[in-house]
């Protein structure tokens, strides 16, 4: 990848190698806007697990790391050729410390968009950042609210209705345990998503994630006498936590495991110092937007913006769209061996 210098405001964008890993993430740490998002071990996350091409970029003025920019390409028959920041994550886009910084992360963003002849340029933000780009507002929103120290504090800022749910979990004796157990995740998770009409991500997705961020990166499964009905993969930075791939079989809807899987990543979290509780992204008016509204959290609107190449127009792939109606349906009555077969190779394409 040939470096490209910023004007004469002294700054370069270099793609990212091994020796970069440590302090690309010590910026991501140190930088307000960096998530868990933008950090370098999805490079090898996203190439290992699904093979798609990834350009994770940094700006760099005298030596020193000024914002990163991770990226993935995605070509697919399906869903057109894309370029992403970042995919398969709720956030995205330049991090930097300057404008200037940004701006040259930007720009190569652009040239990469027509060298590769992709259909579109995608950075995954809450706040715009590119002037002129086309803003995708409106569909997708986060939710995120601070978190206590003091349990009994966290558990009355949950509503009265959602309160008692948890406590009826509670008073059901479900047990939970945390750990790497990918494969209890993987079938449970499985299963809720089928059920939604939505393909599944494969093992070896869910394994990498463990390996790749260790500590960072934490399963927690939920037993009904001995039984999994309910797991979540959470994500921790700074003092934050984000319960990222989470579901639960029908039996968990009936014993309240769902809220407990939550309330209890929430415990967790506090005990580990975490302030910040990141329930993710929902669709607007889907059942995951009201579930987390019954907690008490309040939406923020994501505003993903996008580059077109001439002639393309903003994707639409998401569940909502109506041309994908019948297939979720048809999703939905598949038998779970063969939904998870077949998941992971229609989901890779999605991003």
């Amino acid at each position: 990848m040939q470096m490209t210098g910023s004007r004469d405001l002294g700054v370069v964008v270099k793609p990212l190698t091994q020796g970069d890993r440590a302090r690309w993430d010590a910026f991501v740490t140190a930088t307000p806007a960096g998530t868990f998002c933008h950090r370098a071990g999805w490079q090898r996350v996203i190439s290992e697990a699904f093979g798609h091409k990834t350009h994770f970029v940094f700006a760099e003025r005298n030596g020193e790391i000024t914002g990163v920019l991770p990226m993935t390409e995605i070509r697919s028959r399906l869903f057109g050729h894309s370029i992403v920041s970042n995919a398969f994550q709720v956030y995205g886009g330049p991090v930097a410390t300057d404008d200037e910084s940004r701006n040259a992360l930007t720009r190569h963003a652009e040239g990469l968009l027509v060298q590769t002849k992709a259909d579109h340029l995608e950075f995954r933000s809450i706040e715009a950042v590119c002037p002129g780009w086309l803003v995708k507002s409106g569909l997708y929103v986060t939710f995120r609210r601070e978190i206590s120290a003091d349990h009994d504090a966290n558990l009355t800022s949950i509503p009265r209705k959602q309160r008692a749910v948890v406590r009826r979990g509670i008073a059901n004796q479900l047990t939970t345990r945390v750990g790497h157990d990918w494969r209890t995740l993987h079938r449970v998770y499985g299963e809720s998503v089928r059920n939604l009409g939505t393909p599944v991500f494969s093992r070896k997705y869910f394994a990498l994630l463990c390996a790749e961020f260790g500590g960072d990166a934490e399963i927690l499964v939920v037993e009904d006498q001995g039984t999994p009905i309910a797991a979540v993969l959470s994500f921790y930075f700074r003092d934050e936590v984000l319960p990222y791939y989470g579901g639960g079989t029908p039996a968990a809807r009936s014993r309240a495991g769902n809220d407990i899987m939550y309330w209890e990543v929430m415990r967790r979290a506090a005990d580990r110092g975490c302030r910040i509780f990141d329930f993710g992204r929902s669709k607007v008016d889907t059942g995951a937007y009201s579930f987390k509204k019954n907690w008490g959290f309040t939406p923020t609107a994501l505003n993903y913006e996008f580059k077109l190449r001439v002639g393309a127009t903003i994707p639409d792939v998401n569940p909502l769209n109506p041309k994908y109606r019948l297939m979720i349906e048809g999703w939905k009555r598949l038998p779970l061996p063969i939904a998870n077969f077949l998941g992971p190779f229609l989901v890779r394409n999605l991003g």
